[in-house]
């Protein structure tokens, strides 16, 4: 793969029509180096974020050993990536054919789940054709808890209520090795007292249930940095969810585990777009909706944009852009701040797209294809190189430290 200095580079040498992946592995390497050697317990990456073979072996490298694989396909693909990963099948409803490939052929032991039909059909695809049960499960269970804090809720979808956790714990250490109880505070959570309420509920649900606990994984929504979206430092998140999961009543021996995802992969990649027509204040542009900017369609979700012509000196303007496809939902509100004088054959850097940029992109209309390269300069915003102010000595901010 061809290595550029920065995005400028690639535009100078290669003068492309159609988008083209920027790749920083080194932004990746860091991330991940965070997380291992910051976060209180075991952080686990969730592939569907973005689900490139070689990021995932750059999280290998860096010391990421478990991955929240969520579909039979995320499993065979890590598996043929990592042959000695901890894969760890979390979305709650699963197929008995998917359960039983994945135990039997791929090594899987942890599942999560969320009903007893779920507890059912897993024990029931775990079991040998000689009847024997399996003796190593990890099964956690999720517990529905609010997604207040965060800019995308996950709280509708999957979870069991607080007031109905008991019954299925108790049914679930039955059946484990090791029992857990996991959540999901929603993606890109703006305050560690997301987790903090969540921890508060996975109490009630212990008392309640009277049994014992091994494993308490927080879940992902860690936030990234964006425009508007500044969180504070990570080390916040981690300190509050340490302490909070060594007052709660488990095993002396319990486990604490993370699945970030936004988190580790966000500034892995950003992409060059050609400015094929400015109308006014709206710009089109040769990917969109239906490309690596399905977040900022969707949910108006505000990436960084960078203009990449020298000779752009004038103010910044808001603009909106529309996406290639003949499709009129192919439209990106904004604002994107870009200098008022950009025009049609001007290029732009859209940042941050590692985390679902990638997994999201599809070929609607013939479009969607992008040449990628790799870059040595930084992404456009960072929580790991140091450089950022730390939001821990705003006034507004509690410290923690």
């Amino acid at each position: 793969m061809l290595q550029y200095p920065d995005a400028k580079a690639v535009v100078r040498a290669l003068e492309p029509d159609e988008p083209v992946t920027l790749l920083r592995p080194h932004a990746a390497s860091r991330a991940a180096r965070f997380f291992t050697q910051k976060f209180p317990g075991k952080a686990m990456y969730a592939v569907k974020a973005n689900p490139s073979p070689d990021l995932i072996r750059i999280l290998w490298d860096a010391g990421v050993t478990h991955y929240d694989v969520a579909s039979i396909a995320e499993v065979r693909m890590v598996r043929d990536t990592l042959l000695d990963a901890v894969l760890c099948f979390m979305h709650p409803v699963k197929t008995r054919r998917a359960v039983r490939e994945a135990y039997f052929e791929h090594g899987v032991k942890t599942y999560s789940l969320d009903t007893l039909e779920e507890l059912e059909k897993v024990v029931e695809a775990t079991t040998a054709e000689d009847g024997t049960r399996a003796s190593d499960l990890n099964l956690l269970v999720r517990l529905r808890v609010s997604s207040e804090h965060s800019e995308l809720s996950l709280a509708a979808k999957f979870g069991v209520d607080l007031a109905d956790a008991a019954p299925l714990l108790q049914a679930t250490r039955q059946h484990c090795d090791a029992l857990g109880i996991c959540f999901h505070v929603g993606s890109q959570a703006m305050t560690p007292f997301a987790y903090v309420q969540a921890l508060e509920r996975v109490r009630a649900a212990i008392a309640e249930a009277a049994v014992t606990v091994d494993i308490i994984d927080v879940g992902g929504g860690f936030p990234s940095v964006y425009p508007d979206l500044d969180p504070p430092a990570l080390e916040d998140y981690f300190k509050l969810i340490h302490q909070h999961f060594e007052a709660l009543p488990i095993s002396y021996s319990a486990e604490l585990w993370a699945e970030p995802g936004r988190a580790l992969c966000a500034e892995y990649s950003s992409i060059i777009v050609k400015v094929e027509k400015r109308r006014g204040d709206e710009l089109y542009i040769n990917d969109g909706a239906y490309g690596a900017l399905f977040d900022a369609a969707h949910v108006a979700w505000r990436f960084p944009v960078t203009a990449l012509e020298d000779d752009l000196r004038n103010p910044l303007a808001e603009f909106s852009f529309y996406g290639p496809t003949c499709d009129d939902a192919d439209f990106m509100k904004g604002p994107f701040m870009l200098p008022e004088d950009i025009q049609a054959g001007d290029y732009i850097e859209i940042g941050m797209l590692g985390a679902y940029g990638a997994a999201m992109k599809t070929a609607f209309n013939g479009f969607g294809a992008s040449e990628a390269v790799l870059v040595a300069d930084e992404p456009m915003f960072s929580l790991y190189r140091g450089d950022r102010p730390d939001p821990r000595e705003s006034d507004n901010v509690v410290s923690l430290r």
